[in-house]
C-alpha cells in the first residue's frame, strides 16, 4: 500500500474495532459514542475531505458523506448529551429544561442506531468497512514526493478559502453557529489534517527572531497540549512543514473561539428547551435564557464581539498567510 491507503487503513482498523464491539452491546449508537468513535471518524472524513481536492474526486466525496454523517450523529449526541449533564448538575436550571436535553440525547442515539444499521455498519449486513476497502484499493495513488506537493497545494487552497470567507465577511459575525461556529470548524480542519495525515506535516523552528505578537498564543495550554504534538513521520521522507508557533496560534484561536461558541450555544440550548416546553415567543425565550444561565453566561452579542475582535487581531498579523514553511525532505 502507498501513504495514502496506509493513513485511511490506520483509522479505518480503529474505527472496525470499536464497530465490531459496538455491534455485542445492547445500545451500539451509546457504546460508541461513549467510546471515542467520533475521533477515528473525524479523521476519515478529514482524509477523505483532503483527498477529494487532489485525486478522484467523486470516489473520496463519497466516502466523505459516509463518514461525516456518522460524526455528525455522534457530534449532535454530544451537544445535547453535555448540556444535559452541565444542567442536571446545576440546580438553578429548571427540571424541564434538563430532561428535554436528556430526550433530545436519547433521540440522536436512536437516529444513530438506525444510521448504523441502514447503511450498514452493523448486523449481519454490516459491509460498509469492507466496501470502504475495496473503494480505496482503487484509488489512484500518488508516490511520496508527487503527494506532498499536491498536500501543499491543498493546504494552501484551504487556507485562501479562509481568507475568502472572512473577507466576505469583513469581521462582521451576526449569528453563533453559521458565523462564530462555521468559521470555527474551517480553521480547525487545519489542525486535523496533520494528525490524519499520519506525519507527513510536520512542526519546524523559525531560525529567525519569533515576532513579540505571537507569545500572547503560546500558553502552557496550548504549547503542552498532545493534539499539538505531531505524529511519528516513520518511513516518510518528504515532509510539508509548518511554523511551530503560528501552528500554536492557530490551535489558540480554535480553542478560544471554542469557548465562546460553547457560552453562546449554551443560552441557545436553554432557549430551544424553553421554546419547545413552555414558552412561544423567542425574544421571551432568550432573555429567559440569559437569566437561567447565570452569572458567566454572555449575550449573543457579546460572543459575537469578542469573536469578532479576537479575528481582527489574528488576520491583521497575517498568521494563516505565514504558516506554511514549504516541502523539505530527508537528505540520505
Amino acid at each position: 500500500m502507498k501513504n495514502g491507503q496506509l493513513r485511511f487503513e490506520f483509522f479505518l482498523s480503529r474505527l472496525e474495532t470499536l464497530l465490531a464491539k459496538a455491534a455485542r452491546q445492547k445500545n451500539p449508537a451509546l457504546w460508541l459514542y461513549q467510546n471515542d468513535a467520533r475521533t477515528p471518524l473525524f479523521m476519515l472524513e478529514g482524509l477523505a475531505k483532503l483527498y477529494s481536492g487532489i485525486h478522484n474526486k467523486n470516489k473520496f466525496e463519497k466516502l466523505k458523506a459516509h463518514f461525516k454523517l456518522l460524526e455528525d450523529t455522534l457530534g449532535a449526541i454530544d451537544y445535547y448529551d453535555a448540556f444535559a449533564k452541565e444542567f442536571a448538575a446545576n440546580k438553578k436550571i429548571p427540571k424541564e429544561v434538563t430532561a428535554y436535553m436528556q430526550a433530545q440525547s436519547r433521540e440522536k442515539i436512536q437516529s444513530l442506531n438506525e444510521i448504523l444499521k441502514e447503511k450498514k455498519w452493523l448486523g449481519e449486513e454490516g459491509k460498509r468497512i469492507k466496501k470502504t476497502r475495496k473503494k480505496l484499493s482503487k484509488a489512484n495513488w500518488l508516490d511520496e514526493k508527487e503527494e506532498i506537493k499536491c498536500i501543499e497545494e491543498f493546504y494552501i487552497s484551504a487556507i485562501n478559502k479562509i481568507l475568502e470567507f472572512i473577507n466576505e465577511k469583513d469581521f462582521t459575525f451576526t449569528d453563533v453557529e453559521n458565523d462564530v461556529h462555521e468559521f470555527r470548524r474551517k480553521l480547525r480542519w487545519l489542525s486535523i489534517y496533520p494528525q490524519a495525515l499520519r506525519g507527513c506535516i510536520q512542526l519546524s523552528k523559525t531560525k529567525t527572531a519569533m515576532p513579540k505578537f505571537l507569545s500572547k498564543y503560546l500558553t502552557k495550554e496550548i504549547t503542552g497540549s498532545k493534539y499539538n504534538v505531531m505524529p511519528d513521520a516513520g518511513d516518510q521522507q518528504v515532509f510539508l512543514l509548518l511554523d511551530k508557533n503560528r501552528f500554536y496560534a492557530l490551535s489558540w484561536m480554535i480553542a478560544e473561539l471554542g469557548s465562546l461558541k460553547d457560552n453562546g450555544l449554551r443560552a441557545e440550548a436553554i432557549k430551544e428547551a424553553l421554546l419547545q416546553t413552555s414558552l412561544k415567543d423567542e425574544k421571551t425565550a432568550l432573555a429567559r435564557a440569559y437569566k437561567i444561565a447565570g452569572t458567566g453566561q454572555l449575550t449573543i452579542k457579546q460572543v459575537i464581539e469578542k469573536a469578532q475582535e479576537l479575528c481582527r487581531v489574528y488576520f491583521k498579523e497575517k498568521n494563516l498567510e505565514t504558516l506554511i514553511k514549504g516541502i523539505a525532505g530527508i537528505k540520505k
